[in-house]
């Protein structure tokens, strides 16, 4: 039987230990960090993600078959270049294909040189150009900071004085740390998440899902790291996928090949249906949080053989998913994505006929307690998506916890 282990320590990597604990050949599951949830299914250990040293001696000490790693921040700490040095085996990217990322104007650069459908943009070092150029431009315009920002360094001003606030903050004021800002048009459309296995050239898709990135019903608030998401997409025509896979994430991926990077791991594209046709609002270079926690539940075949796939360059297997759709709720801190308190107790009825994924919870004398911003994800299925999101709902006005707040309104754009 195999030992995995998880990196990471949120709603995604508990989505990825339910995964793995469905697989016939994996024996053990440790998770690091982890959380109070994942405890349940993996054994947890206090490593920090981004620990890379600690992470890599964790490995070899107990004869680890396979990590799987989760968050940006440990791809771009360099954790699969130390892993497969030291001869392990391991599943994402290289910290310079993880650039895909950690970079927002290395990605633009890219898709502008491949010509890979994307907003036009411009990159800034400099707050008087930057403003300047928002100034000759129209409003609302999207301000993106170039590093990595825990989902919040994207910002979309739709007035002078908040482009200005925003550039001040991002260029002057260094809140996310130093970096560029890319200035980019603003986009129109739904948007949708497109998650690929690679290995690569081979780019194999997994099902669609939306994500809700702002705060408050009506997509009203500031942008979260996403407060829920749902599998499948049904506004995504088969002919959008086609032309997405086609034209995006396959050219991404060749892309990456060409430029001395090959890209191995989760290739995450955030695209948006325009007037136009789909186009590349952002890559991530892992498996999305929250869409994970929708994906993951459909998929029918061992998630380790394709880990390993990918991990030894070997064969695919055949990816299968489930004709049941699912729908998420995020339950999170008040506050979030600003400030929040951490510590109150979290109750769970009997029997929830749901998936519970923890983001950022603790388990102290027995007892659930909240300690993130995002708390928990709550999952349901149906034979339609309006049976998931009643079966989802229902659990989530069930828990008890009275400084949580989340979103009714997960899937409006379907329902």
């Amino acid at each position: 039987m195999k030992k995995v282990l998880v990196i990471g320590g949120g709603g995604r990597e508990h989505a990825i230990v339910d995964a793995l604990s469905r697989s016939p050949q994996v024996g053990k599951i440790y998770c690091a960090p982890g959380n109070a949830g994942i405890s349940a299914q993996a054994e947890c250990v206090a490593i920090k993600d981004t620990d890379v040293e600690g992470l890599k001696a964790f490995a070899l000490e107990n004869g680890i078959d396979l990590a799987v790693v989760g968050p940006e921040v440990s791809l771009a700490a360099g954790v699969v270049d130390a892993f497969k040095e030291a001869g392990l085996r391991i599943f994402g990217p290289s910290k310079a294909a993880a650039t895909i990322e950690a970079s927002k104007d290395f990605a633009k650069q890219l898709m502008a040189k491949y010509e890979i459908p994307t907003a036009a943009f411009e990159t800034f070092e400099d707050y008087d150009a930057a403003l300047e150029y928002v100034k000759k431009g129209s409003l609302p315009v999207v301000l993106k900071y170039d590093g990595l920002a825990a989902g919040k360094g994207v910002v979309i001003p739709e007035t002078l004085e908040e482009a200005e606030e925003t550039l001040k903050d991002m260029l002057l004021d260094d809140k996310f740390g130093k970096g560029k800002v890319v200035v980019e048009e603003f986009l129109t459309g739904p948007e949708f998440s497109f998650m690929c296995f690679v290995d690569g050239l081979d780019v194999y898709p997994m099902t669609l899902s939306q994500d809700h990135k702002r705060a408050y019903e009506g997509d009203k608030g500031p942008n979260t790291g996403g407060m829920g998401a749902y599998s499948p997409v049904p506004i995504i025509t088969d002919e959008d996928l086609e032309f997405s896979l086609e034209k995006v994430m396959k050219p991404t991926a060749a892309a990456m090949v060409a430029e001395g990077c090959p890209f191995t791991g989760v290739l995450y594209g955030g695209l948006m249906k325009t007037p136009q046709g789909p186009k590349v609002i952002e890559f991530n270079c892992r498996f999305g949080d929250p869409e994970t926690e929708v994906v993951l539940p459909r998929l029918e075949t061992d998630i380790y053989d394709i880990f390993s796939a990918v991990a030894d360059h070997t064969q695919m297997p055949d990816i299968k998913w489930a004709e049941a759709v699912t729908m998420g709720f995020v339950m999170a801190s008040k506050g979030y994505p600003g400030d929040y308190e951490k510590g109150y107790e979290i109750k769970f009825p009997e029997n929830l006929d749901v998936r519970v994924y923890h983001m950022g919870t603790s388990l102290k004398d027995g007892k659930y307690y909240t300690s993130g911003g995002r708390v928990l994800m709550v999952v349901g299925f149906g034979a339609d998506l309006q049976e998931a999101h009643d079966k989802a709902l229902a659990a989530v006005e069930s828990i008890e916890c009275e400084n949580l707040f989340y979103r009714r309104d997960i899937g409006w754009r379907v329902l």
